[in-house]
């Protein structure tokens, strides 16, 4: 196996996450104003994102900031994490699965607290790739220049012999600062054309310019 590495993020690209309106309709249900969970649970996502909340902790704020009862609560959650998990992109992660042995496999994921276990559970992720990095564990969201060092480090690479690819221009940027090559991802067959060529090309030489 060479040095040549692939990271991939997990929503929007892995999985395929549109939005299902969950939110809207609590609001509606609950007759609030639109714009009012996410005014409220502002601060809680965010401490979820980065690992400083505990999912139990997650539960208690949703009902006491919303208002919910026990039941509520549980169904409430269970909308988040529907939207959250999406669908497996299938000829993604076939063709990932594909490439173990031929390069270094790894994730980076902006995730929430409780998104390993579900993920392994539905998607088993753990197995498709050697190292998944997710911020809710690490404490750092892309595009902090950290997030990236961490998947490279976990990995043991070199940035310039990694591909990263995303379904945000911002990270995709972010990871080319940090000296990765990088990829926006906009459809499924570009992004196997992306990789291909890029598992051709080997290693960056250092001091060649990425090109995304």
């Amino acid at each position: 196996m060479t040095g040549t590495c692939v990271i991939l993020d997990i929503g929007g690209v892995l999985e395929i996450t549109p939005a299902t309106g969950w939110v809207q309709r609590w609001e509606e249900r609950l007759e609030l104003p639109p714009g009012t969970v996410h005014e409220r649970m502002r601060d809680v996502w965010r401490a979820g994102r980065v690992g400083s909340i505990s999912e139990r902790e997650v539960h208690e704020q949703v009902a006491l900031r919303l208002g919910l009862d026990a039941l509520q609560g549980e169904a409430f959650m269970a909308d988040l994490w529907a939207e959250y998990l999406g669908t497996p992109n299938e000829y993604l992660i076939d063709y990932v699965r594909g490439l173990q042995g031929r390069c270094r496999l790894g994730i980076l994921s902006n995730s929430f607290v409780g998104a390993r276990e579900r993920e392994a559970t539905l998607y088993h992720f753990d197995e498709l790739v050697e190292q998944i990095v997710y911020s809710h564990e690490i404490g750092i969201e892309k595009p902090n220049l950290r997030a990236f060092e961490a998947a490279c480090s976990s990995l043991n690479v070199r940035p310039g012999d990694c591909l990263f690819i995303d379904d945000v221009a911002v990270n995709v940027e972010a990871a080319q600062a940090a000296g990765m090559q990088a990829h926006l991802f906009e459809d499924t067959a570009g992004t196997l054309t992306r990789i291909a060529a890029h598992l051709d090309a080997g290693p960056l030489v250092p001091g060649r310019v990425a090109l995304a």
